[in-house]
């Protein structure tokens, strides 16, 4: 397969040379698809296509498409019809792949409605883009090159990552869990975990290039499963804190189902390890948990929740929270105000229930109506944003190490880096400090949405 790749990526790299094409890529969903994007743009740069940002004046344009949310098929479809006018201006090759492309029907509706598409990919498929993009270009074919079938591991694809100091590593693909509201199963396939020695060749290969901080990346990233010599996430999380060079280690999205008690050993013993879980939650009551398929109680979530809190020092969560599942009385939603009060998240991520079909939700006739989901979603909102000021104040007069990320968005002026525990922090430019380092930084101010400190001598 990479014989082929390589092939293909040569015949068009020869096609392209002195033509100065540029290539841009839309991104939609989670970090699994913004990785993805990543090796989709190692690809297109050794084929001689050079990124700019504005899709409008690209030569190339691919989408990367998530379908977790319905109003992404509605973002995707407004896209589309904006290259259609480029389609008509110039000749942009188009190439729509990832997640959405998988669902049942899609492929023929965008063949339907769509036809000037020039190549569309599944998420299995993505390492076929060099020879796709050939056909379009060099045979003028309408490329459709999507598969059913879990897909396998192709290791070695180019990558061009977005960071000089920050990267993604995946270390497994697809998902055993098929909650009942969730897409992902059906589109990324079952669960296939990358070599141990393979995902730490390649951390090994970030930190000689000069990258500060890892996030690993998975589905269910602590179902992983590895060989005899590492053997599951604690095992192989263990491992990467080896890795010198490294100075910090991330990892999502993990499972409450799969958090073992060995992960959360290392996790406090590693300080590496920044001090933010992600833990998913859903919701807090255990009826609807159960109809979601989730494999635990409120019980059980509050149970692991309190013993991370009290076994690993300095440790803080974050969740997700679905609003308006099918049957969600007010009473059960509720119950998970309840977990939200009780376990007092740093961050939460809302979301309002919406149907995808092919799931089991969706085909239930219990829809809770899109007012109450509102209503419920703006009373998660507030209790949530009541905590945020007392979970700010906390940092005041702390000394926070930080990863330099770059120029505060929201004040040039300024730099940003973000705590072990995900804070944003701005302060002043230092002669000698620059983006890639980690400083040390003392709070002095807490904001609601950041926090404002200072550099000071370790």
């Amino acid at each position: 397969m990479q014989e082929n790749q390589e092939k293909f990526i040569e015949l068009v790299n020869k096609e392209n040379v002195g033509k100065n094409l540029k290539y841009s890529i839309l991104t939609m969903g989670c970090q699994l698809n913004e990785n993805d994007s990543e090796k989709i743009a190692g690809m297109l740069e050794k084929m001689q296509y050079q990124y700019i940002e504005d899709y409008k004046e690209a030569d190339l344009i691919v989408f990367n498409t998530c379908c977790v949310r319905e109003n992404a098929e509605e973002r995707l479809f407004g896209k589309i019809g904006e290259v259609k006018k480029l389609k008509e201006s110039k000749n942009v090759i188009l190439a729509i792949g990832g997640c959405m492309m998988q669902e049942p029907g899609m492929l023929e509706k965008i063949k339907k409605s769509y036809p000037f598409v020039n190549v569309i990919f599944g998420t299995h498929t993505m390492q076929n883009l060099p020879e796709n993009i050939y056909k379009a270009i060099i045979e003028n074919k309408k490329v459709k090159d999507v598969i059913d079938i879990d897909g396998e591991i192709y290791e070695g694809l180019p990558i061009k990552r977005n960071s000089d100091y920050k990267a993604s590593v995946t270390i497994m693909y697809g998902c055993n869990n098929f909650c009942s509201y969730c897409i992902v199963p059906y589109v990324r396939g079952r669960e296939r975990s990358r070599e141990p020695e393979l995902i730490l060749e390649e951390v090994r290969g970030l930190a000689e290039e000069g990258y500060k901080e890892i996030t690993l990346l998975g589905q269910n990233v602590n179902s992983y499963k590895g060989n005899d010599k590492i053997k599951n996430f604690a095992e192989l999380l263990n491992e990467v804190c080896k890795v010198e060079g490294i100075e910090r280690v991330n990892f999502i999205s993990p499972h409450p189902k799969d958090f073992t008690d060995d992960v959360i050993d290392v996790i406090a013993n590693n300080e590496k390890i920044t001090r933010i879980v992600h833990l998913p939650l859903q919701a807090g009551n255990t009826k609807v948990l159960k109809e979601m398929n989730r494999k635990y109680t409120k019980e059980q979530y509050l149970t692991l929740a309190k013993k991370m809190l009290e076994r690993i020092p300095g440790l803080v969560l974050s969740t997700d929270i679905i609003v308006g599942f099918p049957g969600e009385t007010d009473e059960e939603f509720e119950d998970t105000l309840d977990v939200v009060r009780e376990i007092n998240f740093e961050q939460i991520f809302m979301f309002i229930y919406s149907k995808r079909e092919g799931t089991v939700a969706a085909e239930r006739e219990d829809q809770v109506p899109e007012e109450v989901k509102h209503v419920r979603f703006d009373k998660l909102k507030e209790l949530y944003e009541s905590r945020v000021d007392e979970n700010n104040e906390k940092y005041l007069n702390t000394v926070q190490k930080l990863l330099i990320e770059g120029k505060s968005k929201n004040n040039e002026n300024m730099l940003e880096g973000r705590t072990s525990t995900n804070k944003v922090v701005i302060f002043e430019p230092h002669s000698e400090k620059k983006p890639g380092d980690i400083v040390s930084v003392k709070i002095l101010e807490a904001h609601k949405w950041y926090l404002k400190g200072e550099i000071i001598n370790d």
